[in-house]
């Protein structure tokens, strides 16, 4: 059967998982009666609570007889570990663009990445039925994109189709017809897209995904280079300086047929498929057959941008809500995560009891954390820092993100404001419909940490943030973190309703009445700069007298809500983050009083 593998690129919610699901059903992937999850390629469940892709998945349809391998990659560059790799594996790519936002900068990285190896894109207007869709504008703003990214003629001459994957049509036309469905789109893949290129030989794979599964084991995803592969066949893997890791058989060969994977007998060059029976090839590893002796080069990753430290929850109340404390434990669960996810760098502190977990970006190792604690671990986790590093003039270099932050105009003022003071440079401002204007900054990566609650608090939660990592420059200078203190409770009990009453007028709460607390742990937000230590343990002293006046009834404000990104943001560098299966709570590194002291003394002698 001919094949086309192919990728779709598309910026976070401009709707690139609604379209495949549109595709499977039109190809005739179910079968009528099947119940079909909406979004069934974010099989993930913090897929579907975040609404984004996280991870790079495949799936394929059969068109006019042809197989079409479609691979869903992650729209966020948080992730773009996955995006380099999967690229190798495609000969083109759908690049799905929303009618009134445009191009944004998650679809400037993955588009870039295409067309360094060559791809030529088909450009898809979607959610062409926005009432403030501008879909001739957005042509010319793709058109800009690509030739900024040094397209070739080549790839400039893209084919352009307009429409509605929710609504399941595309069309040249942006009005229609639209009973014709998604069938002008799967031509269009088979006359633009070019069939695999295979070159001749033995079997050879780059491995470019990774999962484990109770059943198979290691199961590795890629694309056959050449020759081809059957079950029990002998199979050795290189690295990628030329090193046999391990020889072994085949167990089973799985091709994605629809959203299942069957197990099929024989898989061809050109095909997208995953092989299982191997226990310690890897991503970007070669998987060839025993008489070949050169591995096959991987697409290089970007370094990590973003460090934090993974620390052994040392707090009064470990061990209470999980069951995976040790760092034994944690120390495995980080290298397996780092196997799979190769934009992932993990060292081990000297002290055994830390580790340093390097990511793209603050995301990144949120998802990773917020995984981890649905898994039963307990951690604590410290605040992100930034990745810097010197060049041969021996000058601090530090990551600089491109940001773009569409806000309405009565609010551009405070976000500039805040920008400039964050080190950021404002490179363009341009209107972008419905009273609303697109701020374009480059910024340092570590003046960005945390500036998104802010953001949403200032713009009374109606601007919409993109960052993007652009390049490396010269150190810019010290930035202003936090300007609140913090309330930290003194004592180790049950926090009580009436103490927390009392203490409102000293700042807002971050628990609720009746929640755990131990000494150095973070209970609210002081209203000044400093730190202060309060006690919320203190009950109402009764008597047997009875009081001429009313009992005052307690009425407490609703706490603010830390969630696991805002309070990653939020804490400083002498702060923890506590992470547990149940719960989130922020603590001194130091619990002790004077502890703290000492370690501030010594800090201001250096």
């Amino acid at each position: 059967m001919a094949l086309r593998n192919i990728a779709i690129i598309a910026h976070v919610d401009h709707g690139k998982t609604t379209l495949v699901d549109e595709l499977l059903k039109q190809s005739g992937s179910f079968r009528e009666n099947q119940r079909v999850a909406e979004r069934v390629m974010d099989s993930n469940d913090l897929e579907k609570e975040r609404g984004i892709t996280i991870l790079a998945k495949a799936t394929s349809v059969e068109w006019k007889g042809v197989r079409v391998n479609i691979v869903d990659t992650p729209g966020h560059a948080d992730f773009g570990g996955e995006v380099e790799r999967i690229l190798s594996m495609v000969d083109g790519a759908i690049v799905l663009v929303d009618s009134s936002e445009g191009p944004m900068p998650q679809t400037k990285f993955v588009v870039g990445k295409a067309l360094k190896v060559g791809l030529r894109p088909i450009v898809a207007i979607n959610k062409i039925d926005r009432p403030d869709g501008r879909h001739e504008e957005v042509i010319n703003e793709v058109f800009d994109l690509f030739a900024n990214l040094d397209a070739t003629d080549e790839q400039l001459d893209f084919p352009i189709l307009y429409g509605s994957g929710r609504d399941g049509w595309m069309n040249v036309n942006p009005e229609g017809p639209k009973d014709e469905g998604l069938a002008p789109l799967l031509d269009l893949v088979l006359k633009h897209v070019p069939e695999p290129k295979v070159e001749d030989g033995p079997f050879r794979m780059i491995g470019t995904l990774l999962e484990a599964n109770p059943f198979l084991g290691r199961i590795i995803t890629g694309r056959v280079a050449s020759g081809s592969i059957k079950p029990n066949q002998a199979v050795k893997v290189l690295s990628q300086d030329g090193k046999t890791v391990e020889t072994g058989r085949i167990s089973k060969i799985l091709a994605f047929r629809g959203i299942e994977r069957q197990p099929i007998e024989e898989a061809i060059a050109g095909d997208i498929v995953a092989i299982a029976g191997l226990s310690k090839g890897t991503v970007a590893d070669t998987f060839c057959d025993p008489s070949v002796t050169e591995a096959m080069q991987a697409q290089p990753i970007d370094p990590p941008t973003v460090t934090m430290s993974f620390i052994v929850n040392d707090s009064p109340l470990a061990g209470t809500e999980g069951d995976k404390v040790t760092s034994r434990v944690i120390r495995d669960r980080l290298y397996k995560e780092a196997e799979g996810n190769v934009a992932l760098k993990i060292e081990e502190a000297e002290g055994k009891d830390s580790f340093y977990v390097s990511g793209r970006g603050e995301l990144q190792l949120a998802v990773l954390i917020e995984t981890m604690r649905r898994e039963g671990f307990e951690l604590a986790v410290s605040r992100p820092r930034v990745v810097m590093h010197k060049d041969e003039n021996g000058t601090t270099m530090e990551p600089i993100e491109e940001v773009v932050i569409d806000v309405d105009e009565e609010h551009s003022g405070v976000v500039v404001q805040k920008m400039s003071e964050r080190k950021a440079e404002m490179t363009e401002l341009r209107p972008s419909g419905g009273s609303r204007v697109r701020l374009k900054f480059l910024a340092p990566t570590r003046g960005l940490i945390g500036y998104q609650s802010e953001l949403l608090t200032d713009t009374r939660g109606t601007a919409i943030m993109n960052r993007l990592f652009n390049d490396y420059q010269p150190y810019k200078g010290e930035i202003t973190g936090r300007t609140n203190g913090v309330l930290l409770s003194n004592q180790s009990g049950e926090a009580v309703a009436y103490a927390m009453f009392n203490l409102e007028d000293r700042g807002p709460m971050i628990i609720e009445p009746g929640d755990k607390v131990y000494m150095g742990m973070i209970i609210g937000i002081h209203t000044r700069d400093n730190d202060l230590e309060v006690n919320v343990l203190k009950g109402k002293q009764l008597t047997n007298i009875r009081s001429a006046g009313k009992d005052e009834a307690v009425r407490l404000t609703p706490p603010i809500r830390m969630t696991l990104d805002r309070a990653l943001s939020w804490i400083q560098d002498d702060e923890l983050m506590e992470v547990t299966p149940k719960s989130i709570r922020l603590r001194k590194i130091y619990l002790d009083a004077n502890d703290r002291k000492r370690f501030d003394k010594s800090k201001a002698a250096l």
